[in-house]
């Protein structure tokens, strides 16, 4: 029995944020992944190792969690004022499929370096010194992001001393604005709601603040789905019960947002809406050990992706507490002590993080101009992934 040999694919994993990934240039993917498709799909799945059915992605890149099973192809943007096109791919880990649904805001973070370093960002915009202005159109939610990307001796600069809660290392800081960041189109709030009622037979019935800014998310009280806010990995993704009555709400959920027709169809929808809940500011000890002062933080905020209980928190989840913080009378903002508000602190597993956000009331209908975040990104290996010949 003959078997084709493996191919070579140019490739580079980076971390970005607080989540790891595998970067192409679009042009050096095989001629059938460079279109969206079954090709595509099938060629990622086999360089990160999904699915596995023993959820550890040993044959892979992939981390076997939801922020090291991820994908990125860029491009030369197609956008006019726009440097790049980048497109993310969140690899389910035991299941074949990506989800193409929605942003990953922890690689946003490398996407500016990666094109600069690829050149496809052009070499007049890139300074001998100074900051490198890389406009990011974001294919999966069609929006604008601005990467403001430090440059030394017309090289990117990876190292510095920017400490972010959940990376262990220091980094260079890479400031990200999301403009309009209101995921997809129509309301920010869906439901034209602020605050909703969110009805789950055999569970209950929830306040719930639903929002589409960043990527979609669902905003609970801690205690009314019975927790503190100040849980961490370990007490939440080992329980099966409670992982799936969360997974059950946000089903629901992505119904009443409209996000899907029927609560069936959630599965093949891992990515969005995120599920996330928020307790008022209080004194708790972080993963790492760290201890976090209930006086240094506004709000507490724990966020499930992909089924797990996230170890810090996703770039684009934060971009939702941001601008729903902004929102008066938002769960997020009640929880923050309420009131007019353009940036917030809050506390996550691995530790702390500020965001900003500015958001408005016009015409009856909250909008939001743009979520401000400091985040770094460093890459860790660039050159050949190999995949089998079979595989597409």
């Amino acid at each position: 029995m003959s078997h084709l040999p493996q191919i070579k694919i140019p490739a580079t994993y980076i971390r970005g944020g607080t989540s790891k990934g595998v970067f192409f240039n679009l042009t050096d993917l095989p001629e059938a992944a460079q279109v969206a498709g079954e090709a595509r799909d099938k060629i990622l799945q086999r360089v990160i190792g999904s699915p596995d059915p023993y959820g550890q992605q040993i044959d892979g890149m992939g981390g076997a969690t939801s922020s090291t099973s991820k994908t990125v192809i860029l491009s030369k943007s197609e956008q006019p004022d726009h440097d790049v096109d980048y497109l993310f791919g969140q690899v389910a880990i035991d299941k074949a499929f990506v989800d193409w649904s929605g942003n990953c805001g922890n690689l946003t973070a490398a996407v500016g370096a990666f094109a600069i370093s690829k050149g496809l960002v052009d070499a007049a915009r890139v300074p001998e010194n100074g900051i490198c202005v890389v406009r990011i159109w974001q294919k999966n939610i069609k929006k604008t992001i601005i990467a403001h990307v430090p440059i030394t001796n017309g090289q990117v600069q990876e190292t510095g001393d920017f400490e972010l809660d959940g990376v262990t290392f220091p980094a260079a800081e890479v400031v990200i604005e999301f403009m309009d960041p209101a995921d997809g189109e129509g309301s920010m709030f869906p439901t034209g709601n602020v605050v909703d009622e969110l009805e789950v037979p055999n569970i209950g019935t929830f306040k719930v603040t639903m929002i589409n800014a960043g990527i979609p998310t669902m905003f609970f009280n801690a205690a009314d789905l019975g927790f503190k806010g100040t849980e961490l990995q370990k007490d939440i993704n080992a329980d099966a019960a409670t992982l799936e009555r969360l997974e059950t709400i946000r089903a629901y959920g992505a119904v009443k947002m409209g996000l899907i027709k029927d609560i069936s169809e959630a599965a093949a929808r891992q990515h969005t809406p995120k599920i996330a809940f928020v307790a008022p500011p209080t004194d708790y000890q972080a993963s790492s050990g760290k201890q976090i002062a209930g006086s240094d933080i506004d709000v507490c905020v724990r966020a499930v992706s992909m089924g797990k209980l996230h170890h810090a928190m996703m770039g684009t989840a934060s971009v939702a507490i941001a601008t729903a913080a902004a929102v008066t009378g938002s769960l997020v903002n009640l929880a923050a002590g309420g009131g007019e508000r353009d940036a917030v602190t809050f506390g996550h597993p691995s530790g702390t993080l500020r965001v900003g956000a500015a958001a408005a009331l016009v015409d009856g209908q909250w909008t939001a101009t743009k979520a401000v975040m400091s985040r770094s990104a460093r890459v860790i290996m660039e050159g050949m992934v190999r995949i089998p010949g079979d595989t597409f």
